[in-house]
């Protein structure tokens, strides 16, 4: 997409745009009138995102095979 091709790692993004996200994540299942049992930790870059990625694809693999 031209209008992200900037965009290779977190920081390149625009804060406003990351807390919009945030928030959507953390009030989107929200039941009124109940406490939200959601937190969201910090956030990490994309080298960190990789690993994450690949454990979880291997993960995956383990469990239920490559396909």
């Amino acid at each position: 997409d031209p209008f992200w091709s900037h965009v290779s790692d977190l920081p390149d993004l625009p804060s406003a745009l990351i807390e919009r996200l945030r928030h959507y994540f953390l009030t989107y299942k929200l039941v009124p009138g109940q406490p939200s049992e959601i937190s969201i930790g910090e956030g990490y870059g994309r080298s960190h995102a990789e690993i994450v990625i690949q454990a979880a694809i291997a993960d995956y693999e383990s469990e239920y095979g490559s396909g």
